[in-house]
């Protein structure tokens, strides 16, 4: 009797959830991401590059650990076309990113936007809270492979070991590879 009671709710959780997955590969728009000096730093500048953009709390613990391995990441893969960016949402961000810098020292821009714009640009339905630290994983041709939101628990287990495993598997595409969108 429990499990028929529980079961629809069980099934409509999943849907739920799976409405508000992004769809991927999909095309990256050209996000930018505001800078503390009043610039932007436009997606499209890293386009040639795999890029990974994070989005962050400043004061989220899960966060500023995720910096840490992605600060080490950048400064190892760098040099073999990486491009790591970060972007905090907070509703304080622009004023939270200056200190979030002097604490933490990425090794990569961090700027803000608007929780809002960071929602559209993930494709997260707003009715829902969104976990951080997100991460989206963009190709050399500008497209989103992967995208990993905090509530990821299988990503976020082993993140360092899973955010190279998906550096490596874009690194060894061919730079001219071509990708259609998901159906």
């Amino acid at each position: 009797m429990l499990i028929r009671t529980l079961l629809p709710v069980f099934i409509g959780a999943c849907a739920a959830w799976m409405a508000t997955a992004a769809e991927v590969p999909r095309p990256a728009t050209d996000f930018a991401i505001n800078m503390e000096d009043g610039s932007q730093i436009p997606l499209s500048q890293y386009r040639g590059k795999v890029c990974v953009l994070a989005f962050i709390l400043t004061t989220c613990p899960h966060c500023q650990k995720t910096v840490g391995i992605l600060s080490t990441i950048q400064n190892e893969y760098g040099p073999r076309g990486v491009q790591v960016i970060a972007s905090a949402t907070d509703d304080m961000g622009k004023l939270n990113v200056p200190d979030f810098i002097k604490n933490f020292h990425p090794s990569f821009p961090v700027g803000f936007n608007a929780r809002l714009d960071a929602e559209g640009f993930l494709q997260h339905d707003d009715k829902f809270l969104l976990y951080v630290p997100q991460l989206v994983f963009i190709d050399r041709q500008g497209v989103i492979r992967a995208q990993h939101p905090g509530e990821d628990k299988d990503f976020w287990e082993n993140q360092e070991k899973n955010i190279r495993d998906q550096i490596d598997a874009l690194l060894a595409e061919p730079a001219h590879k071509k990708h259609t969108a998901a159906k």
